[in-house]
């Protein structure tokens, strides 16, 4: 029986959209395909997500290989992509509900140390009853000890949880630890029927 349900969070509670990050800046094609991959696809950003490289260090590697004129640019998205923070639509509903339902909510991601200064921001934040991030325990999903060690630290049992997060990887990885789950396509609506047919006590809309 399902008992608690563990998020992802970019992709999953908040839009995270490269695309849109980079339509902020208003920058000329070139310079925007350089910057999604010297920023987005870079090695630092793998680093900051393991935590091995903090976000000032970050800009300062990316910086040395970039024109100068993009130098604020790097800075703004990997600094403050946040601003604003987008919400994926009907995820704070669904949240809230299965908390009102007396199920577990938890929060596994991948993300840098500057997780914990937006995730207050973020409206189903205030339903969960705890949560990990990558960048403080030098792991990354899909390696399954993140898994293990979320089960560990959050005291659940494996077949009591589901698992639910964009990446197909990354539940293919909770699932070689005996946590089912569901990949996130966008819609709060087709999570709602993955839960349902989980067993998960939720309603339809």
């Amino acid at each position: 029986m399902i008992r608690n349900l563990i998020f992802d969070m970019g992709g999953v509670l908040i839009r995270f959209d490269r695309e849109l990050f980079l339509d902020r800046l208003k920058l000329e094609k070139p310079d925007r395909q350089l910057l999604m991959n010297q920023v987005f696809l870079s090695l630092e950003w793998a680093r900051m997500d393991r935590g091995s490289m903090t976000e000032d260090q970050a800009v300062e590697s990316i910086c040395a290989r970039v024109p100068r004129h993009l130098h604020g640019a790097v800075e703004a998205l990997v600094k403050h992509w946040d601003e604003p923070l987008l919400p994926v639509e009907g995820m704070e509903e669904l949240i809230r509900e299965l908390k009102e339902s007396g199920y577990g909510i938890y929060l596994l991601s991948n993300a840098s140390f500057r997780q914990h200064e937006y995730w207050p921001r973020i409206g189903a934040s205030r339903y969960f009853d705890a949560t990990l991030i990558s960048a403080d325990e030098g792991l990354v999903k899909p390696q399954p000890e993140i898994y293990r060690l979320a089960l560990e630290r959050f005291g659940l049992r494996p077949e009591e949880c589901f698992f639910i997060d964009d990446l197909p990887a990354n539940v293919e990885g909770a699932s070689v630890c005996g946590i089912s789950g569901a990949v996130f396509h966008g819609s709060a609506a087709e999570l709602r029927r993955d839960l349902r047919a989980a067993g998960v006590r939720v309603s339809l809309i």
